[in-house]
């Protein structure tokens, strides 16, 4: 993973994303082999975001299939925490995770949320959802709204939507 990430910041990237699984050892060393990468190309080092629980996971299947006895939740905070300890500009979490998150790493720490599925859209295989204001709303720093909009019958239309939905919830706030 290290070697991984020194040649992808050598070559310009600018977020990375490594599995917050790998443990502090892992994500220290990508950490470091990254800004190495970047230093001897002479680039900017690029962010990386831990990984933490996939949005597909339910409590019942995660408990079952991985032998993970500690609810979703607390499995993707340690993993945070993790990822926090090491270095990492951030983590990939559930939006269902972020509120919780957001109390224990506040920004610049970024909480990257996929699983984001607009009011009327069908959740497919993700099992933790929320809309964007809600995701945004909890503190995420970004959101992945991907099938809801690439898979849509008019994608331009389903991406202007969802600005739209933002746009109006943030009218709201104070």
């Amino acid at each position: 993973m290290a070697a991984a990430c020194r040649q992808a910041a050598g070559l310009g990237a600018d977020l990375i994303t490594v599995h917050a699984l790998a443990g502090s050892d892992a994500l220290q060393a990508a950490q470091t082999a990254a800004l190495v990468g970047a230093a001897g190309a002479g680039l900017e080092a690029p962010r990386l975001l831990g990984v933490t629980v996939l949005t597909s996971w339910e409590q019942q299947a995660f408990r079952q299939q991985l032998q993970v006895p500690a609810p979703i939740a607390t499995y993707a905070g340690h993993l945070a925490d993790l990822a926090a300890a090491a270095g990492l500009a951030g983590c990939i979490c559930s939006p269902q995770e972020v509120s919780t998150l957001r109390s224990r790493h506040p920004e610049p720490f970024a909480l990257v949320t996929p699983g984001i599925r607009p009011a009327g859209t069908d959740r497919g295989d993700q099992a933790r959802v929320m809309t964007p204001a809600e995701a945004l709303a909890a503190g995420a720093t970004q959101l992945v709204i991907g099938r809801p909009i690439t898979l849509a019958a008019d994608p331009a239309a389903a991406f202007a939507a969802c600005c739209q939905t933002l746009a109006d919830s943030s009218a709201l706030k104070p």
